[in-house]
């Protein structure tokens, strides 16, 4: 084994574990808590984001009046695109190492040849896992730090993306 072809293989097994990696980590959780302040009153705010959130397909599962929270929950979809993408990536990582093995090991070749058919693989897992439950928890509070201009602080624990776009939205700054 040439020195090149040994280190092309290190390098495409150091890929191929990136990518592993990549894929396993698409399902991953990324639940945040994100304190947000709003210059609407407290109603108008609470009514906002409960419409916000229907439309996005999320139902109220409870509510504690005591502490002023409602917690929504909604199924999210996984992506078409990204399942596709990360086949796609499967594919392309898998041809890689078949081409290096093949170069190694060329009485193998139509072995390794099958293992293209793990590709899809990724999709499908990326899919089955990405589909699940997610919440949408939130805690409204009247700032009355300042008179002259009070504000609504609201603490909200949800997937980064949501929270993202909620505030996108509803004009929502975090709070300092």
């Amino acid at each position: 084994m040439t020195p090149i072809l040994s280190s092309t293989l290190l390098l495409t097994l150091l890929l191929s574990v990136g990518l592993f990696f990549f894929i396993r980590a698409s399902t991953k959780d990324r639940t945040q808590t994100l304190h947000l302040v709003s210059a609407q009153p407290e109603a108008s705010l609470m009514a906002q984001l409960q419409q916000y959130l229907r439309s996005r397909s999320y139902t109220v599962s409870e509510v504690d009046a005591e502490k002023n929270s409602v917690t929504f929950e909604g199924v999210i979809r996984p992506s078409l695109f990204l399942a596709v993408f990360l086949s796609i990536l499967a594919t392309v990582g898998i041809l890689c190492l078949i081409l290096v093995w093949s170069l190694l090991f060329p009485n193998w070749t139509a072995a390794f040849s099958l293992l293209i058919l793990l590709a899809p693989t990724a999709g499908i897992f990326y899919w089955k896992k990405a589909a699940r439950k997610e919440r949408v928890s939130l805690k409204l509070e009247a700032n009355t730090g300042d008179r002259i201009s009070p504000q609504s602080l609201l603490t909200v624990t949800a997937h980064r993306d949501e929270l993202i776009q909620l505030q996108r939205s509803l004009n929502l700054k975090p709070a300092e």
